[in-house]
């Protein structure tokens, strides 16, 4: 009987997987298409649409992306076809896809693939039509289930958006635009959804009469809109730069207040997942002293839920992730409680004894004005009251903005003495060169790092563990090539301007060194390199073997910007296409990479005769002009460009120009 219902309930379960196919539907441009069973060979050359895929769990189905997709991590494992805007055709043909993703700029893509195979096209014009999207592409994939329960949070981190815009007075809401364009100022149509982000932000977007993803306005219409709130991301900074000294561009409410913020471009840009969480995160910077009010509070502060996690040491009682609500967003607290009081060596508070709970705090971007504004005094007072530990004398808390979902956990041991690193790593928005960038900032980003060992350290080895821990730290960045924020055309990071460090004392064999000629001071750095590496992979999806373009963005080089130096007479998105092609070209991409390393070096002082790279640089041009160039263009002109870099780069430009000619 019992192998009757075995054999019922696998014919049941393998009905509803037939069951769930085909899936029949029109998409944004009208077609009508038939998905007869999963894909799985996808191209993917909408990130929003690429980001979807992957959330609901179908990853393993896409082929190939554009240098554009960046979130989730993951997407850095697959092959790169292009850019968004001019992705390689050849490319996307060698995939043998079965299915194509576009968007309705992709004409050249649906005309070349239509009779080959399925291209789909599935536009968002608003919030509503992204639950549609995904909910589509849940059934595509066969994803039902995942893609209900993203479409579900989404709605919860709306709804609670809501209630607290609804303690705003209407009169007192305030007019926000997305700030877009580089040689005039654009902003999305009238139709955007990124408008809708900013109505459900409780922002009142600009009516301009004009339709589109992006569109231009004038400078009369800037004026008359007079915003209180400018917002972009990472390459409006450079608009911004250009025009907001500028008569009139420069006298609205929100530049005079110095009301200008930035977030990264795969929150603005794109409607996908995350629609919830970056209108959460909008509305906090909009309604930044509004949010911090307590009177404005709609959840109680409390504890939510609590993640286990193991560690294989005796004087650990507990080791847990606590979630919980403060100020009505949920912080993340990697709490470890010990079997009885230790001493402590913090960065943050100093040597310290009698130490029962160590850990690190997530605070949500949602919170990270508010927190700007008060003491970290106040900050750790709030946080050890929710977490219900009100003896702040026996407790101490590192503070980040990298999520402790991406926590790192790394175990180094040899014969009886094991090490573990836990530690977070935001890199994309702080990180430094020290004795090179000013300390002028502060930005959310931070390594941190608790370091526990089953010896018993003296005074004298956890102290000098902190320097053991921040060299490997340092060596991890540098062999990742991590740029500093500030100055990455010139620098790689050392670290970022917020890391902290914990040293507990543990217990077990009092050990006295933990310096670099000691066995304790090698785990600790192998075990922190690999952490570090790791954390910085779950939190920016970086990792060691990355490509060009990502790579280029790091330095803040924008191939548009190149092409947009170059005084030729050849259409600026055929040089910018061809310039796509040649970097996705490995034997071009490995020249400009090693010009990153030269340009490093000579920088620093460490070459001093280019010669050898001036003839590699003549080989490269004319390899890709098919001859040696008669004439030599030189077109990029940017100022800050460091020499080498400027080399390379007019090399490949000058032998696309002679191609296209």
């Amino acid at each position: 009987m019992k192998k009757i219902l075995l054999i019922l309930m696998f014919i049941l379960w393998s009905a509803s997987a037939v069951f769930s196919y085909p899936v029949n539907f029109k998409d944004t441009q009208g077609s009508q298409l038939r998905i007869d069973k999963r894909p799985e060979r996808v191209v993917s050359i909408v990130p929003g649409i690429t980001e979807i895929i992957f959330r609901i769990g179908a990853g393993d189905a896409v082929r190939a992306v554009t240098h554009h997709d960046s979130y989730p991590p993951e997407v850095s494992e697959k092959e790169i076809v292009g850019g968004f805007f001019s992705p390689s055709l050849e490319r996307i043909e060698k995939m043998q896809p079965d299915i194509i993703f576009i968007s309705d700029i992709h004409k050249k893509v649906k005309e070349r693939f239509k009779d080959k195979c399925q291209v789909i096209c599935l536009q968002a014009t608003s919030v509503s039509d992204n639950y549609q999207n995904i909910l589509l592409l849940g059934k595509i994939f066969d994803r039902d289930d995942k893609a209900a329960q993203i479409v579900r949070e989404t709605k919860e981190y709306l709804e609670h958006i809501e209630l607290k815009i609804k303690k705003i007075p209407e009169p007192e809401r305030k007019r926000v635009i997305r700030l877009m364009g580089r040689d005039k100022i654009m902003t999305p149509g009238d139709d955007s959804f990124q408008n809708d982000y900013i109505r459900l932000a409780g922002g009142i977007p600009p009516k301009l009469g004009k339709n589109g993803q992006v569109v231009t306005i004038t400078k009369e219409e800037w004026i008359n809109f007079n915003p209180q709130i400018v917002y972009g991301c990472g390459g409006d900074r450079e608009t911004a730069k250009k025009f907001f000294s500028q008569p009139g561009w420069k006298d609205v409410d929100a530049v005079k207040n110095g009301k200008i913020f930035y977030f990264p471009c795969d929150l603005t840009c794109r409607a996908s997942t995350r629609a919830g969480y970056f209108v959460s995160c909008l509305g906090s910077r909009i309604y930044e002293d509004e949010f911090g009010n307590k009177a404005n509070q709609i959840i109680e502060d409390r504890i939510t839920k609590s993640v286990p996690l193991r560690l294989n040491l005796d004087y650990v009682r507990n080791i847990e992730i606590i979630h919980s609500y403060l100020y009505d967003f949920v912080h993340k607290t990697l709490f470890i409680e010990l079997n009885r009081p230790m001493a402590a060596v913090s960065t943050l508070e100093g040597y310290r004894e009698g130490i029962s709970f160590v850990g690190n705090c997530y605070s949500p971007p949602q919170v990270w004005g508010i927190y700007h504004k008060i003491s970290l005094k106040d900050s750790r007072s709030n946080l050890y009251k929710v977490l219900q530990k009100s003896e702040e004398k026996n407790t101490s808390i590192l503070f980040t903005g990298a999520d402790m979902d991406n926590l790192s956990v790394k175990k180094q041991n040899f014969r009886d003495m094991e090490v573990y690193a836990l530690v977070t790593a935001g890199v994309k928005s702080n990180a430094v060169r020290m004795s090179k960038d000013s300390g002028n900032f502060y930005e959310p980003g931070t390594i941190n790092m608790i370091l526990l060992t089953n010896m018993k350290l003296t005074n004298r080895a956890m102290t000098r563990a902190i320097i053991s821990a921040t060299e490997a730290k340092t060596a991890a960045l540098n062999d990742m090539d991590i740029r500093s924020s500030y100055t990455s055309l010139v620098n790689q990071a050392t670290g970022t301007g917020t890391d902290n460090i914990i040293v507990v004392e543990g217990s077990g064999t009092q050990i006295e060194n933990a310096g670099g000629h000691s066995k304790l001071g090698e785990l600790i750095a192998k075990a922190v390199y690999e952490a570090v590496q790791e954390a910085i992979y779950k939190q920016n999806g970086l990792v060691k073997k990355r490509d060009i373009f990502k790579r280029l963005k790091e330095r803040k080089i924008s191939l548009s910007g190149l092409i947009a130096e170059c005084k030729c007479d050849v259409e600026k998105g055929e040089m910018l296409a061809a310039l796509e092609e040649i970097f996705l070209d490995p034997r071009y991409a490995s020249f400009i990479e090693a010009a990153f390393a030269i340009s490093d070096h000579y920088e620093q002082g460490l070459i001093e005769d280019l010669s050898f790279f001036r003839a590699w640089c003549e080989q490269v041009r004319a390899e890709i002009a098919g001859r040696q160039p008669k004439e030599i263009q030189n077109p990029v002109s940017l100022e800050n460009l460091p020499d080498v870099l400027k080399m390379a780069f007019n090399s490949i430009l000058d032998g696309i120009y002679a191609s296209l000619k």
